[in-house]
């Protein structure tokens, strides 16, 4: 096993540490695991650990992260930063989870640009997880600078879980992002689960799609999609979710947002049952923050900018 090295003995850039702290919880000094840092389209650091090894891909700029059936409670870390301009970052990383693993994944993104040059991070991440495997998977997203250039996040996701495996994903897009498509495809053996949660704001001008298309394969396989998004200002959000069903399953998708001011949200849930057992429901709600909650904090002693701002940050958190 790799001794721990302290990550700021890396040649990383200031703006990439404070993205770090924002995107992964980084506090300074080492990451607890395994891990490998992204800056504007190179490797700063990286560490592998006794049960996850990490490698470069070979053709193709990105990751071959290696998840051994030994793991119980681990973390890898595996964050990108773009912390300038006219940077146009792709990446290609694959995750090889083996069977009765448990391991927590941690992929944090950060774009900055101070100028009218657009900061841009394309994620692109499979995950092939092994029977009977735990894997959480923890993402946020940020935009951050003064610059006037687009800062643009599009990660896409692609999931294949074996039998009985389960992939909980929560992944949450917390500002500044003046550009986003996120798009998430997944299969599912017999007994396998995906369940995610998705957080996204969006103000100004800022424009989100997300896409979802889950299919269900196994017998008692399951999937729950649940999104809380707040769309303010003049922002524009539309989301999209396909649940097919092709064995005895379960599913469910949930679309709850929030507006203020002239912003726009779009929600389309989408079922296709091609089995008589497949048992999949879905949910969407939209509008503004009801009256009677601010009217409640405001007894409390809070205006109602406090109180529109507490509402928020709990149907987010």
């Amino acid at each position: 096993m790799n001794n721990m090295k302290n990550v700021n003995e890396t040649k990383m850039n200031a703006v990439t540490e404070r993205l770090l702290k924002m995107v992964s919880d980084w506090k300074g000094g080492a990451f607890d695991g395994a891990y490998n840092i992204r800056e504007n389209g190179g490797c700063v650091g990286r560490q592998s650990s006794e049960n996850i090894k990490i490698d470069s891909k070979e053709g193709q700029p990105g990751l071959e992260i290696r998840v051994s059936g030994k793991t119980r409670g681990e973390k890898v870390y595996i964050p990108a930063c773009v912390t300038k301009g006219n940077v146009d970052d792709l990446v290609y990383n694959d995750f090889f989870v083996e069977d009765g693993a448990d391991v927590t994944i941690v992929a944090g993104c950060g774009v900055h640009t101070e100028t009218g040059e657009p900061a841009r991070h394309n994620g692109i991440h499979r995950f092939f997880i092994g029977k009977n495997a735990h894997v959480i998977y923890e993402e946020k997203h940020v935009g951050t600078g003064k610059g006037t250039g687009l800062r643009s996040i599009d990660p896409v996701t692609e999931v294949h879980l074996d039998e009985n495996a389960l992939l909980e994903m929560d992944t949450a897009q917390i500002g500044g992002v003046d550009r986003t498509t996120r798009k998430t495809t997944g299969t599912a053996a017999a007994g396998a689960r995906l369940v995610i949660k998705e957080r996204i704001l969006t103000e100004g001008d800022q424009q989100a799609d997300t896409f979802f298309e889950i299919e269900l394969n196994g017998e008692g396989s399951g999937a729950d999609i649940i999104s809380h998004s707040v769309a303010r200002g003049r922002s524009r959000q539309a989301y999209t979710s396909t649940i097919i069903g092709n064995a005895p399953c379960s599913g469910h998708s949930e679309c709850d947002a929030i507006i203020d001011g002239d912003a726009i949200v779009d929600a389309a849930p989408r079922l296709y049952a091609r089995c008589s057992d497949a048992a999949l429901i879905h949910e969407a709600a939209i509008g503004k923050i009801a009256g009677e909650q601010i009217l409640k904090l405001r007894t409390l002693g809070l205006t109602e900018e406090e109180a529109e701002k507490k509402i928020i940050e709990g149907f987010l958190a």
